[in-house]
């Protein structure tokens, strides 16, 4: 059952900031609250005051042609981005996993900000975020800074946001055009249960990996880039053996960076396993879409 609270409507985001830290611990920001109002009505949260800061002007999407970067307004629904054509031109990878994220209802209220501020482990969001080495930024009355994905996920439920700090936006670097990309999910109770992309960066000629990207949610308190994984792929060529050489390296490297748990979703064993199983799906597919004067690629997330 939702216990009483105060809704406040702040004006601006100095307001808002002003009064999440004035009311300190018993205020929380609100805008779409799929998770937040679920986790208050089961009574694993409970505030006395929720500060609603949809009215503030922070969604929206946009494309700067000169920093080739998208901009993601935090209130920004999960709709907003699937239907997005800006997205689906400059970020397809992104609009894929949209697409099959949670259920049309999660997606028509639930934000963009509101996802990565709740730092739900169970979450495809921050995971292709990071393939994009995408930064956030933080605002309040006393000003803003710029963290990165990985910064801003501290731990499960916990991000680097301070008391009195709101998500203004996220800018999503678009990757170069001839990479290839894609995002491979297995999901129960539409919560994804493992996720994992990958993102390979072409050399000039496209024969073989300048820069590949790793990335792994669901299997740890945070997503995470498999730093090891993407230094095997590194240099590998896009064909032939060499590529499946590299490909057995990398898997072995998710698999022993992976920091599963025995839960609703599956054993340890079974999610280690899944996520090595997916990796390999996602470096193939993201591989075919790799080639010279050729789009960023996108998968399906199965």
């Amino acid at each position: 059952m939702l216990q009483p609270f105060r809704l406040h409507d702040p004006a601006t985001v100095a307001d808002a900031s002003n009064l999440l830290a004035d009311l300190g611990e018993e205020a929380r920001a609100y805008a779409g609250g799929t998770e937040l109002l679920l986790a208050m009505k089961q009574g694993l949260l409970h505030y006395r005051h929720l500060v609603n800061i949809k009215p503030l002007g922070l969604s929206g999407i946009r494309f700067d042609e000169e920093t080739r970067r998208l901009r993601i307004g935090a209130t920004t629904t999960h709709r907003a981005v699937e239907h997005s054509a800006v997205v689906a031109a400059r970020a397809p990878m992104l609009a894929s996993m949209e697409r099959h994220l949670a259920n049309v209802r999660v997606r028509a209220v639930g934000t963009v900000g509101g996802n990565l501020c709740f730092a739900e482990p169970h979450s495809d969001v921050a995971t292709v975020l990071l393939l994009h080495e995408a930064t956030a930024t933080l605002g309040s009355a006393r000003g803003r800074r710029v963290v990165g994905i990985a910064e801003l996920l501290r731990d499960a439920y916990t991000t680097c946001l301070h008391p009195d700090e709101l998500l203004l936006d996220i800018e999503v670097p678009e990757l170069p055009p001839n990479a290839g990309a894609a995002y491979q999910k297995a999901a129960f109770l539409e919560r994804p249960s493992v996720g994992v992309g990958v993102a390979l960066l072409p050399a000039a000629d496209g024969s073989t990996v300048a820069e590949a990207r790793v990335a792994v949610g669901c299997l740890g308190p945070v997503p995470v880039r498999v730093g090891e994984a993407e230094r095997a792929l590194a240099g590998a060529p896009l064909r032939g053996r060499a590529f499946e050489r590299a490909l057995d390296a990398a898997l072995d490297a998710v698999g022993r960076a992976c920091e599963p748990v025995d839960d609703l979703y599956g054993s340890a064993g079974y999610k280690r396993q899944l996520g090595v199983a997916l990796m390999r799906r996602a470096a193939v597919a993201a591989r075919d879409h790799a080639a010279p004067a050729r789009g960023g690629g996108i998968s399906a997330t199965d």
